[in-house]
């Protein structure tokens, strides 16, 4: 059964693996600058484990640490979160021993995997949300200790670099919106994210824009539901 799970998830992490590898070497490379040994890219990568957070960090290591807006900054950037595990209640309800690492291993292109992908009968669609969650979390571990290494034994000019990150948000979105029949839900988001940045500014608009995009596609959840099966 395990084995059906992982070739029925493998192929889905691909392009995850491709963007995984090469942002968190990105990061890997970063904070090897900043004076960090390797280890330091492998241990965050195994514990953290969340992009975004961990670029931030690597401004908070670089300052005088301050405990407080350490906090107050991974509440904000990881809010988002919130958001997907209310949607995803009724996948992980069943999961058993599976859904603590689960809940750990939740990021943006792990829930969009598990959101979207197709689950043939013959596979047990717990254990492909977890080795899909699984294999992600391998592809970042390798993808950070590699660039911290590769930080310590080269130097790199590496402005620009974290761009990597937004580099790998559109790939993902791209292949959704070609993959899938109906675009609603990724126009709904793209137009409330959109209307919030105006509204709420770069630094404020994440939150909004979720709580927008999630009663939006609560509203049409039924309908779009119904037009799917027809």
């Amino acid at each position: 059964m395990n084995r059906k799970a992982i070739k029925a998830a493998f192929p889905k992490t691909i392009p995850v693996m491709l963007g995984y590898v090469f942002m968190g070497a990105a990061f890997g490379i970063l904070l090897s600058n900043k004076g960090y040994g390797f280890w330091w890219s492998s241990i965050s990568a195994l514990l953290v484990y969340c992009g975004s957070m961990q670029f931030v960090m690597i401004d908070l290591l670089s300052d005088k640490f301050d405990i407080l807006s350490a906090v107050i900054m991974t509440i904000a950037v990881n809010a988002r979160h919130l958001f997907y595990g209310l949607s995803l209640i009724d996948k992980y309800k069943d999961l058993g021993v599976y859904k603590i690492y689960a809940i750990f291993g939740l990021t943006d292109e792990t829930y969009s995997l598990v959101c979207s992908s197709f689950v043939p009968d013959s596979v047990s669609k717990n254990r492909f949300y977890f080795f899909t969650t699984l294999l992600n979390h391998i592809y970042w571990i390798t993808g950070c200790t590699l660039g911290g290494i590769a930080g310590e034994l080269f130097s790199f000019n590496t402005k620009g670099i974290d761009f990597v990150m937004t580099a790998l948000f559109v790939v993902i979105f791209v292949e959704q919106w070609e993959n899938q029949k109906n675009h609603l839900s990724a126009i709904i988001g793209v137009v409330g994210t959109v209307i919030c940045l105006l509204i709420f500014g770069s630094d404020f608009f994440l939150i909004p824009s979720m709580a927008i995009i999630l009663i939006s596609l609560s509203a049409v959840k039924k309908p779009l539901e119904k037009r799917l099966e027809q």
